[in-house]
């Protein structure tokens, strides 16, 4: 794992890079260690705002592609001028780097989308930067509830050029749609 708390800490754009996008407590971490299949891989916490840096895991060996965990955003507890500073790493992050393949904008499926999550969604359409919504504590949620999410979710992915029209449902403590995810990492990272 590298961390860079500022552009210039960045790893060399030498893999193909998929992030983990988020409100904070929105299961990134989690759901980065239920991909890969290490538990410790991201630290996860109750604590909204732990991840406070851009966190690089490289994936293969040799090296063949690199997840990256965001801080989350939206936790208003953080102090402003954290929160400023972290908002400069990340949308700075996503226009500027050519190897970004895609951004994974995880969205809680017991909350759907919150106007935070439309404001990446926007900004990551203007810096024409590829991303999927993924639904993420689907375990947490009825089925019939998880399903108008679901469609609620992919509406709204459709009015969005830059976004993948089909959403993943997942759950990392049960494994749910976790198959289905590595694949769309997998497939992005091939595009």
């Amino acid at each position: 794992m590298k961390s860079a708390p500022e552009l210039k800490f960045l790893p060399d754009p030498d893999a193909p890079e998929v992030a983990f996008a988020g409100r904070s407590n929105v299961g990134k971490s989690s759901l980065l260690n239920a991909l890969t299949g290490r538990n410790g891989l991201a630290r996860t916490s109750n604590t909204p705002g732990r991840t406070q840096e851009l966190n690089f895991f490289d994936v293969g060996d040799p090296l063949q592609l690199r997840l990256v965990d965001m801080p989350g955003y939206g936790f208003a507890k953080a102090p402003k001028d954290l929160m400023r500073r972290w908002k400069y790493l990340v949308n700075d992050f996503l226009r500027g780097r050519a190897v970004l393949k895609r951004v994974l904008v995880l969205v809680d499926s017991r909350h759907g989308l919150k106007d935070v999550d439309r404001e990446l969604m926007d900004m990551l359409d203007k810096a024409a930067v590829s991303y999927r919504l993924v639904l993420t504590k689907a375990d947490k949620v009825k089925a019939t509830e998880l399903a108008k999410v679901r469609d609620a979710t992919s509406a709204e992915a459709r009015k969005h050029p830059a976004a993948h029209p089909d959403v993943i449902a997942t759950s990392s403590e049960k494994g749910m749609g976790i198959p289905e995810l590595r694949a769309a990492v997998l497939e992005s990272t091939l595009a």
